[in-house]
């Protein structure tokens, strides 16, 4: 499953391998299998989502209380990214992603199995990006980027007769909503840090802003849902931040009116907190709106009234963090996709309205790992050198007392963000015996919107700041060993890595990458053409941004690099293309440094395959053990 390329091994570079045991540990944590996306039926008594139990994500099938393996409705070479439910429960609507392509297809099937086919993105060039259901039946509303520009329209699907009809286009528009008539759409436009949500009339193609852009939110508005009377709608926005009042640009609830022309009026903000970004919602038929906060990594959820957003009680979680879930259609259960330190990915069910209510994931979860294999991090807080407030995870190995090898881990993104989630790559290195630290430079989500574009464009060279920072506190703490500290990262934290071995040698004494980005010219030129036009926002442009795009590239000083790097990447990554590792990995061999290339069959940017994931996580651990 794996492609291996050394270059110029050293004596010293010789693989010492791991010991058995930790061999074995390394097996079980990175070979767990999880559940995730759940979607239930209108009927609450099923509920269908994905799981990689198999190897690789599959969309399953199961009671609530089902002891027996679940049915698989995706056929064996099938992908699946996200599922959901109709809502006359006749079919779910599936996305796929091709060889784990970005590129991604729209399958439907019968929830007894029947009657599985292909309904959008039979060009594979094209990207269906999901949507949802609408009121009709069998109708289904996604947008799709036709894969040869940057944008992407608005389509409605008839998944019984395969029909397409555009609903709007002009630009590149993510939807979020249609009106039960189908006359208007909420769609989402604009690039990364700068999107907005728009009211679309069908029948004209007029497109109106929701929220005026000088008012509360209108410049960062990320969600909308019609409210089912068609007066009003709810949309999660970043607030404008006011001086003097820290976490005020946190995104919150807006209500919008809607006139007899659904022309929006003044926005009114119902919920909003200081110290918290709002991650999703639900209105519900009681009254009352279900918030979804994302708190310092952790999730909250809370039940508050719709009338003035007062508090009406928390809902207690099992696990830290809730990245998906499901309502049932009377409101008051929800089926939360739930993950923990311990705990990978599982479907529990949680009342909302009764905290007592013993709390279990669902009987059809896949089995955890042991947990004395795993350890809880512990929220870390410093001051970057211009003072800004920084925060990371710290997982440290049981009886590891003072400084310790460790190995620093960059997020995705890098909007993306560390948070008290379940890690195999992280804790796999923990069962090796090296303390671990998930730091969130600037630009990381969940710190409200001035913190997360406080990277953007040439300001950058601030979160590079920031892992010299990071390194400077783990060592003034005792935590790390000068010499012994190793960098990893995934997407834009594999690109970090980079810029941090190239720009201070002596801060890493090895290196590990995963999927990224080497060279940002190159990267605009071989990514997908809508990712590319979101993109410009947050790196520049690929044409009057040059200059300043080589500069921000560890490519333009690789030959800094002292320490070893080993570079891995999918195979079919069309997001962050194969050749961004490639063409590092052809430098840094071609000036003797020292340097390893893995290529994962068959993966795409994010590594999916059971035995794709137990040989990156093994190999990364053999990789620091062996520098460090």
């Amino acid at each position: 499953m794996t492609d291996l390329v050394t270059d110029h091994p050293t004596p010293t570079a010789r693989a010492t391998g791991l010991p058995t045991e930790v061999r074995l540990a390394i097996a079980e944590i990175a070979g767990a299998s999880g559940a995730w996306c759940p979607t239930l039926a209108p009927t609450g008594d099923r509920v269908a989502y994905v799981s990689d139990r198999s190897g690789l994500p599959r969309l399953e099938l199961a009671t609530l209380e089902q002891q027996t393996p679940p049915a698989v409705l995706s056929g064996p070479d099938e992908e699946v990214v996200s599922v959901a439910w109709s809502p006359d429960g006749e079919w779910l609507a599936y996305l796929v992603s091709p060889g784990g392509s970005i590129c991604a297809q729209l399958w439907a099937v019968r929830p007894d199995g029947n009657d599985r086919h292909l309904v959008a993105g039979a060009d594979p060039r094209a990207t269906v990006l999901a949507g949802g259901w609408t009121a009709a039946p069998g109708h289904y509303v996604c947008s799709i980027a036709p894969g040869d520009g940057p944008g992407a329209d608005v389509v409605l699907v008839d998944v019984v007769s395969g029909r397409q009809r555009t609903l709007a286009s002009g630009g590149f528009l993510s939807v979020t909503a249609v009106s039960a008539d189908e006359r208007t759409v909420l769609a989402r436009r604009g690039t990364r840090g700068h999107r907005h949500v728009v009211l679309i009339d069908v029948v004209t193609g007029e497109q109106r802003p929701a929220i005026p852009s000088d008012a509360p939110g209108g410049a960062a508005s990320e969600d909308g849902r019609f409210a089912p009377d068609l007066r009003s709608l709810f949309l999660r926005a970043a607030l404008p931040a006011r001086p003097g009042l820290p976490g005020s640009d946190r995104a919150g609830l807006v209500r919008v009116p809607l006139d007899e022309h659904r022309v929006p009026g003044p926005a009114e903000t119902l919920v909003s907190r200081p110290d918290a970004d709002l991650d999703a919602y639900a209105v519900r038929a009681d009254g009352t709106v279900l918030c979804v906060w994302n708190a310092r990594g952790v999730t909250e959820v809370e039940v508050r009234d719709l009338a003035d957003g007062s508090l009406r009680h928390a809902v207690p979680l099992p696990q830290p963090v809730m990245p998906g879930w499901s309502l049932s259609s009377d409101g008051r259960t929800l089926l939360a996709e739930l993950t923990g330190p311990g705990a990978p990915r599982a479907l529990w069910l949680v009342p909302l309205d009764d905290a007592a209510t013993r709390r279990a994931p669902l009987p059809s979860t896949p089995p955890w790992p042991d947990p004395r294999l795993l350890v809880t991090p512990r929220l870390q807080r410093y001051a970057a050198h211009d003072g800004t407030e920084l925060e990371g995870w710290l997982y440290t190995p049981p009886g590891v007392r003072g400084p310790n090898r460790t190995v620093v881990t960059f997020h995705g993104g890098p909007e993306g963000q560390e948070r008290p989630d379940f890690h195999a790559v992280a804790q796999s290195l923990v069962a090796a015996g090296f303390t671990v630290f998930g730091p969130n430079v600037r630009g990381s989500g969940g710190r409200g919107r001035a913190f997360m574009a406080a990277d953007d464009l040439a300001a950058r060279q601030g979160s590079f700041a920031d892992v010299v920072a990071t390194v400077e506190h783990l060592v003034a703490a005792g935590i790390a060993l000068p010499g012994r500290i190793g960098a990893h990262g995934w997407s834009y934290g594999g690109y970090l890595t980079l810029v941090a071995l190239s720009r201070w040698p002596d801060l890493f004494a090895a290196g590990a990458t995963l999927a990224g980005m080497s060279d940002l010219r190159t990267f605009f030129a071989g990514t997908e053409p809508w990712m590319a036009a979101a993109s410009v926002t947050e790196y520049g442009d690929p044409v009057t941004d040059r200059d300043m795009l080589a500069a921000l590239s560890p490519m333009t000083t690789l030959d800094r690099i002292t320490a070893p790097v080993l570079l891995t990447h999918g195979d079919r990554d069309t997001n962050v293309p194969v050749l961004e590792s490639v063409q590092a990995h052809q430098a840094l061999a071609a000036r003797g440094a020292t340097a390893e290339l893995l290529l994962l069959r068959g993966e795409g940017h994010t590594v999916v395959g059971r035995e794709n994931l137990l040989a990156l996580s093994e190999r990364v651990a053999e990789w620091f053990d062996r520098w460090l």
